[in-house]
């Protein structure tokens, strides 16, 4: 019993003087001490100033006034961390063996500063290890992992400032970071919330072997991002350095909403081209910024898209991708909001006038090669398509390399310019397409039919649909065999007059055009028909949507030989126009040779009757009114003349 009692005494006596030993510990010993393993630890100078004291709740410990961690030595900037508050843990046990073990770090209000150069170098390495991280099994850092024994670090209202070299400046305010590590050897878990906007983006990840983590060693790792609107999950592999390799799957309910979240501003997105998404690929991302992304799926909420891309993200993104698609509804960038309906199109109260946002042509520079079975872009329907898109600074241009549509073929290119306003123009050829469907298409004209080629080009300028179709200029031709005219049978109306109805076939067709302030002009239609022919001119207003046009059939077996030719007027809106027959200019064309002759008979007949009323005879080359008039002067002359008699 005296020996239990003796143990116990022996053993109060060592806890008496561990805790004496701790309350002495000169409070500025520990925290050279503690410095002294975070310079081991990070590898870079770190200061500890202003008041330091003891802390023995809820942490044994230092408290400091200021604390700094210095930045690289390349770096441009201040410290990468700074505090004016900031508390230091120690290992208690530990304490009583003489050893001052870093439990856990706690800061509030710092500022970190994190630097990235293009050519990987990183701010938050702690390493002397220079050259390209690589994505791979095991690594060689140029020195030896530091043992670290920081178990917790907890970091609240930061201020965090990430200056990658060729991007714009980022920074955000009121950052809470804890890291929570354990085992000194194994994995660690990293959680972040930051507002860049509105509300908070809350970051999780886990990272194996946190150690050789941060000596720059690549390590397997699970990250997600959370915002309103969406998130984006990471599974694989990444170093400190920059690198990462793995699996993404970014997929959000609202698109427009989450890049707000991040800061990245309210990008309004066009239907069908990621409102919403659902993309999963496989992601390497080098330290030097450069993503290369494969085995693609996009679901952008109505279209999907496979492939793959090659992405620099210094600055604007430039982007080089190769993609495949099925149906692909580009309605939206028309102004209309899908498939169905006019759209951007024409209809009864004429063009759209809903703004169109090109907002998004500034998202990117680049080239992208897309092969789809068929593309919708609101006014026109495409088949299969083979075309490069490129955008260079808000300029697009659609080149199409080999597209099917309506019966034949289009080449050409079609341009979208942002740059100082939105203009959209291009020269485009039809090679061999059935004019109907695209008419109606294009511009809501459904009574002309037939097959042939076409070319135009054309320039317009305006924040909607309606301005851009008033502000048209460019021009064009179009050649067509065999074909009709619904709504009026020239046949008919070259028998009877008569223009109700009908539908006028012919064998082929011929004009050229100009377009100036989206009023399309043209004199030397040509149609062939079989026992007659027609010429036109005229014009059509495309921004009203009016026609004002003269057709002249002419029948070439009537009339003595000379023919029958009997002008027709359309005019009025162009989706039920006026048309009706010109019978005064059908008789100054048809009949002048008569005309004239019953003219002169009139003027005979007109002279004999005056010759016998008034006894006026008329000399060559006088006029009825002057030998009238002459002979009125003479009678007056010899009734003055009988005053003086």
């Amino acid at each position: 019993m005296r020996l239990i009692k003796w143990i116990f005494g022996v053993l109060l006596l060592i806890v008496v003087v561990a805790v004496v030993s701790i309350l002495f510990l000169p409070a500025d010993r520990i925290a050279k001490i503690a410095t002294d393993q975070l310079r081991k630890v990070t590898g870079r100078e770190v200061t500890i100033s202003g008041d330091v004291s003891m802390t023995f709740w809820p942490v044994l410990g230092v408290s400091a006034g200021q604390l700094e961690v210095s930045n690289a030595d390349w770096a441009k900037e201040g410290a990468m961390l700074s505090t004016s508050n900031a508390s230091i843990g120690v290992d208690a046990m530990a304490l009583l063996g003489g050893e001052i073990r870093i439990t856990n770090i706690e800061a509030q209000s710092p500022t970190i500063r994190l630097e990235q150069r293009k050519d990987g170098r990183a701010s938050w390495e702690f390493t002397d290890g220079t050259g390209d991280a690589q994505i791979e099994t095991e690594t060689s850092p140029t020195r030896a992992a530091k043992p670290v024994t920081i178990q917790k670090l907890t970091i609240t209202d930061a201020t965090l400032i990430y200056d990658a070299e060729g991007a714009d400046l980022v920074s955000y305010s009121g950052v809470d970071l804890s890291l929570d590590w354990p085992d000194s050897a194994g994995a660690a878990d990293i959680v972040a919330s930051l507002r860049p906007a509105r509300d908070k983006v809350t970051v999780e990840a886990t990272v194996d072997r946190f150690a050789s983590f941060l000596t720059g060693e690549v390590q397997p790792i699970r990250a997600r991002m959370s915002a309103k609107g969406g998130g984006v999950t990471v599974t694989g592999r990444a170093s400190l350095k920059g690198a990462v390799a793995g699996d993404v799957w970014f997929k959000t309910s609202d698109t427009s909403t989450f890049l707000g979240e991040l800061g990245l501003g309210d990008i309004a997105l066009p239907a069908g081209l990621g409102r919403k998404a659902d993309i999963k690929t496989q992601v390497t991302l080098t330290p030097d910024r450069r993503l290369a992304l494969r085995d693609m799926v996009a679901d952008l909420g109505g279209n999907t898209l496979r492939g793959g891309a090659d992405i620099t993200l210094n600055g604007t993104p430039q982007v080089n991708a190769t993609l495949s698609a099925g149906a692909l509804d580009l309605s939206s960038l028309s102004g209309g909001e899908g498939s169905n309906g006019n759209g951007g199109g024409a209809g009864p109260s004429g063009w759209s006038k809903s703004r169109i946002d090109a907002s998004g042509l500034a998202a990117f520079n680049g080239a992208i090669a897309l092969k789809a079975d068929s593309i919708d872009l609101g006014s026109l329907k495409l088949g299969p398509t083979r075309t490069l898109l490129s955008n260079d600074r808000s300029r697009m241009v659609f080149e199409l390399r080999d597209v099917a549509a309506y019966g034949g073929k289009l080449v050409g290119e079609f341009v979208m310019n942002n740059r100082n306003g939105l203009s959209v123009g291009g020269k485009l050829t039809a090679l061999g397409v059935e004019m109907q469907p695209l008419l109606t298409d294009a511009a809501g004209l459904s009574r002309f039919s037939g097959k042939g080629d076409a070319e135009v080009s054309f320039l317009g300028v305006g924040g909607n649909v309606d301005t851009i179709m008033r502000s048209l200029k460019g021009n064009g031709a179009v050649k067509v065999g065999r074909g009709a005219i619904e709504g009026i049978d020239l046949d008919k109306l070259l028998g009877s007059f008569d223009v109700d109805g009908g539908t006028t076939v012919f064998d082929s067709l011929g004009a050229k055009f100009t377009i100036e302030s989206g009023i399309l002009r043209n004199d030397d239609l040509l149609m062939l028909l079989p026992n007659f022919n027609a010429t036109g001119k005229g014009q059509v207003n495309l921004g009203a949507q009016t026609l004002d046009y003269t057709v002249v059939p002419k029948a070439l077996r009537v009339n003595g030989g000379r023919g029958l030719a009997v002008p027709v007027r359309i005019s009025g809106p162009w989706a039920n126009p006026r048309i009706k027959p010109d019978l005064k200019a059908a008789i100054d064309l048809n009949f002048d040779a008569e005309k004239k002759q019953a003219e002169e008979r009139v003027k005979q007949k007109l002279q004999e009757k005056v010759q016998k009323e008034l006894g006026v005879t008329q000399q060559d080359g006088q006029s009825v009114e002057d030998a009238v008039k002459d002979e009125l002067e003479d009678k007056l002359k010899r009734e003055l003349f009988k005053i003086f008699d």
